[in-house]
């Protein structure tokens, strides 16, 4: 096997797994009134800010203030975090890779988008994950010394996509837009490639099971002998197994830096790595992702953005309000709808996603006096890219939906 296609396989895993744990705290939240009442009370900001017409304090030193455009710029992001959630619940993998490219494409700065789609993601952990309900085996120690890795990682992502922006807004437009690219790019060919070729993998024990035996590399990693030693998986191992704490602690920081250059909070990476490279039990490792994906999260979108005024409240609200209802009926559409249907739609979101991204590279590099090319040129490209993403997601959105409706009443016989 080719490493590009493990290491797509490698971020799929994450990325199912990260999706799965979106679903599991949207249902958390939507079964439970006093969190639905708390998310009442997180929007009532918006609604009176709002009414009172008040101005524009997006991007200036007011964090957590209900930063609002108009309430055109709330409904679209309700409408965002709805695609988001509809290709997380209907597909099970990577709806929160387009919410920041989506952002963007609705004309919000970058690293508006990466600050805001981080702080949704955290205030949607924080409201919707059971914590005691799953560490029973999560490994503390596992977990600061990786925690350790993240929190310096967040502050150098968020240093990097602060500086780029202080130096050149255009500069930092193009550096998120690269990095959304590459990582699109390579995602939605290799998933395009598994539906041209109609591969239906069951995926053995879901999201979160992993490889049954250590994995050949995560061997190698744990022969590594250079102190200290972290001990964990105990219950699974007479005297558990061993890591040096040197590769949690730089695993730690790729996922901090992740969360806070991209705004995905760095969850599709912690799974596969902690269990294919690290060599750490399924069970375990989920334990140590949700603490992940709250710490990480809190810490690049609060300390690197909010405190900077680079979170727009209005849309991480519209967002998590859109996401919950779309993982809820994407998630029921798949009782209707074909795999092969829903891997086709998968990798179709994604290139939709690349080519947006990619399309707005030409522009910033004529603006950035990097290449030359006629004004008119790269506005069309820039142009066309906007109109294919918004009408692939469109469709998507649509088509979820009218297989929704269509077969509410089955759906409601199965319920």
């Amino acid at each position: 096997m080719s490493y590009p296609r493990r290491l797509y396989e490698f971020l799929m895993a994450g990325s199912v797994a990260y999706a799965k744990w979106d679903y599991e705290v949207s249902m958390n939240i939507l079964k439970n009134r006093k969190k639905l009442l708390l998310l009442l009370v997180m929007i009532l900001p918006i609604l009176v800010v709002s009414s009172l017409n008040a101005a524009d304090m997006i991007g200036g030193k007011t964090a957590y203030a209900p930063a609002h455009y108009s309430n055109l710029i709330f409904v679209v992001s309700i409408a965002v975090g709805l695609a988001a959630g509809l290709i997380t619940g209907c597909i099970g993998a990577g709806g929160g890779f387009i919410i920041t490219p989506a952002l963007m494409a609705a004309g919000v700065k970058g690293i508006l988008a990466v600050g805001t789609d981080v702080f949704h993601i955290f205030a949607k952990a924080i409201m919707g994950t059971t914590v005691h309900r799953k560490l029973g085996n999560v490994s503390v120690k596992l977990a600061v010394w990786f925690l350790v890795g993240s929190g310096v990682g967040t502050f150098v992502g968020g240093a990097l996509n602060k500086a780029l922006y202080n130096k050149d807004p255009l500069l930092s437009e193009a550096f998120i837009s690269t990095v959304y690219a590459v990582l699109l790019g390579f995602l939605g060919f290799y998933a395009f490639i598994d539906f041209y070729n109609s591969t239906k993998k069951s995926g053995g024990g879901g999201a979160h099971s992993g490889p049954d035996a250590t994995p050949a590399l995560a061997l190698k990693v744990q022969s590594v002998k250079i102190p200290p030693y972290i001990t964990f998986d105990e219950h699974l191992v007479v005297g558990g197994k061993k890591i040096s704490a040197i590769f949690l602690i730089i695993g730690g920081f790729i996922v901090g830096m992740l969360a806070a250059i991209m705004g995905v909070g760095g969850g599709f990476v912690t799974f596969p790595m902690f269990v294919y490279v690290f060599g750490v039990s399924a069970g375990t490792t989920v334990g140590t992702d949700i603490l992940q994906i709250i710490f990480t999260a809190g810490l690049a979108s609060i300390a690197q953005y909010a405190i900077y005024g680079y979170v727009f409240y209005t849309l991480a609200m519209g967002m998590l309000i859109g996401s919950l209802i779309g993982i809820q009926v994407g998630a029921l559409v798949t009782k209707v709808v074909k795999g092969t249907h829903i891997l086709g739609f998968y990798a179709v979101s994604i290139i939709a996603g690349f080519i947006n991204r990619a399309s707005t590279l030409p522009k910033k590099m004529v603006e950035l006096e990097y290449i030359n090319m006629s004004k008119t040129t790269v506005t069309n490209i820039e142009y066309a890219g906007n109109i294919i993403f918004w009408i692939v997601v469109s469709i998507f959105g649509i088509w979820v939906m009218s297989k929704f409706f269509m077969n509410i009443g089955k759906l409601r016989g199965d319920e």
